[in-house]
């Protein structure tokens, strides 16, 4: 079976390697003339895909493969009939990976010791531990097991929650009891981090409202690297105000974070802008990735990762 596959850059192309007899890949950043009418597989840039879906309007495209797990608002720009698949799979061990370094840079105060540093300051502190630390996953997908198996090491205590309740038996860390999403509030007063990592949209927007974030404790950690709309800006920048609560955000819900906007000069906060799965990890698994979907539409299987069907 032949197929028509268009990637955004060269460097994208090279790592997916030589490919079978019958299939034709092409560099397209979706900005210039398609290079054929029919395309098979369309991988849209890595950043700001939202703004060029609309040139595949008029196009017989059969997989959209997106770079990113999340996915929300790309059924409203897709054009209609066109499936799309997002990219589980790739960012999770990079994204889980930043959770534990913010986790880590807020407990053991990094941000002090950069700035004393600047200074040629010499500013020891006794600070807070992640060993012994009652860490609350909220969100148990590929990215909340993934920091589950990077705290075990730590020796943390881990609770999960997810939207529903089950059994989940995750490599390295064993059977976990996952409690459902109503169980949240309960929770939280035991949590001495909570780590987001749920998806976003409107069933999730504003979970961590005023209401929620007062039922965590005094002291207590609230790390984000799910979808900044989880959390209520205003009340979160409250909360850091007061000193009652502390905060290590990868996710917020402008990006890029406004000039003048509050969070910039919130204490109590440490933050990235949004650079969960930009590491190297990535290049090399989006490449296996976007290959097993070649792979498996030229043998007439159906793709994986299908998120917006056709």
């Amino acid at each position: 079976m032949s197929l028509v596959v268009t990637v955004p850059t060269d460097r994208l192309a090279a790592g997916i390697g030589a490919l079978p007899d019958g299939v034709s890949l092409h560099v397209w950043d979706m900005r210039t003339p398609p290079p054929a009418e029919r395309l098979d597989i369309v991988v849209p840039p890595y950043m700001g895909s939202s703004r060029v879906l609309g040139a595949l309007a008029g196009l017989d495209v059969g997989l959209v493969q997106g770079q990113s797990i999340g996915y929300e608002g790309v059924e409203d720009l897709l054009p209609p009939g066109i499936p799309f698949a997002n990219a589980a799979s790739v960012h999770e061990a990079s994204t889980a990976e930043l959770a534990l370094a913010l986790m880590l840079v807020a407990q053991r105060q990094f941000p002090r010791f950069v700035l004393a540093q600047e200074r040629g300051e010499w500013a020891p502190a006794f600070a807070e531990s992640l060993a012994d630390r009652r860490v609350l996953l909220v969100g148990f997908g590929g990215v909340g097991s993934a920091i589950a198996r990077r705290l075990v090491p730590f020796e943390t205590g881990i609770t999960a929650v997810a939207r529903t309740a089950r059994t989940a038996e995750v490599e390295g860390v064993g059977s976990v009891d996952v409690h459902a999403i109503e169980e949240l509030p309960a929770l939280l007063a035991d949590a001495e981090i909570v780590a987001l990592s749920l998806p976003g949209g409107a069933e999730t927007k504003h979970l961590f409202d005023a209401e929620m974030l007062s039922r965590m404790p005094d002291g207590a950690l609230l790390v984000n690297v799910g979808r900044g709309s989880l959390v209520d800006s205003a009340a979160l920048d409250a909360e850091l105000r007061s000193g009652r609560l502390r905060a290590a955000l990868d996710v917020f819900e402008e990006e890029p974070l406004p000039a003048g906007h509050p969070l910039w000069t919130a204490p109590n906060l440490v933050f990235s802008p949004h650079v969960g799965g930009a590491s190297t990890a990535m290049n090399p698994r989006i490449a296996r990735l976007v290959r097993t979907q070649i792979e498996r539409m030229q043998a007439g299987e159906p793709p994986v990762n299908i998120v917006i069907p056709r």
